[in-house]
């Protein structure tokens, strides 16, 4: 199973924020281990450095985080056809539209995210990280 794994999903398990880390953490470990495809998009990347940096205040434990972090997901990439087609939908949250696109551009099953909402413009299914986990491992 492909899923594309928002930029929230990422911060709450680098920054450690409550009360969505554990379940987001067991996404990445989901990852990690196999049991799914986790992707992020390239774009992404500079926007989880400054938030990471801007709340560590460590440069030398954001870049260890992020380390880490390229080693548990694949980076999807962000090209021109990506950008035009984010541009040509013109969504409130430009961001969140790229993320789409890049989802679209992998054929990715889902997008895990804690804001559902900010998909509801596209035709893949989103859910948040505790849906994927039933779905992976139901009880």
């Amino acid at each position: 199973m492909k899923v594309l794994i928002d930029t929230n999903i990422i911060l709450d398990v680098l920054l450690k924020r409550e009360p969505y880390y554990k379940y987001s953490q067991l996404v990445l470990l989901a990852a990690e281990e196999q049991y799914i495809y986790g992707y992020i998009s390239a774009s992404t990347i500079t926007d989880i450095f400054y938030v990471t940096n801007k709340a560590l205040k460590s440069k030398t434990e954001t870049y260890a985080l992020l380390k880490n972090l390229i080693n548990t997901i694949i980076i999807a990439a962000v090209d021109s056809d990506i950008i035009s087609g984010a541009l040509e939908s013109v969504w409130d949250d430009f961001e969140d539209c790229v993320q789409y696109f890049v989802g679209e551009s992998i054929d990715v099953d889902y997008i895990v995210t804690r804001n559902s909402k900010d998909f509801l413009n596209g035709n893949i299914k989103t859910m948040p990280p505790e849906a994927l986990l039933n779905l992976i491992a139901p009880e």
